[in-house]
């Protein structure tokens, strides 16, 4: 399953979800947060919630491509509430394009998936 475009919580889950051995999680009693999860090993690539008015994408990152995506994109930052050296997190707010999201998306699933 292709997506277009990346603009809504949907979009971001139905990318994530197109990668192998995926399912979504709501973990928190909470349905702000959608996760997508690799089956057998439970590990989330993929986190998604509702913050100050935007869509949120927590992706794990290469520490050496950290500070590239900061630096690139002023809506990619520090991963909220979660590790702030090996996770970003990127606002829906527009000004990533799509298919720069799709790839940290990809990378972050390829992170998990080998450990």
């Amino acid at each position: 399953m292709e997506v277009a475009a990346i603009k809504t919580r949907e979009e971001a889950l139905a990318y994530g979800l197109s990668f192998p051995n995926t399912y979504q999680d709501a973990p928190f009693h909470d349905g702000n947060w959608q996760l997508v999860r690799l089956k057998g090993s439970r590990k989330a690539f993929l986190w998604t919630y509702w913050r100050n008015g935007y869509i949120n994408l927590n992706v794990k990152v290469d520490p050496e491509w950290r500070d590239f995506w900061r630096d690139a994109y002023p809506s990619v930052v520090p991963g909220w509430h979660q590790n702030k050296e090996h996770w970003n997190t990127i606002i829906l707010d527009g000004t990533v394009p799509d298919k720069e999201i799709k790839r940290m998306i990809a990378e972050s699933y390829g992170l998990v998936k080998e450990k």
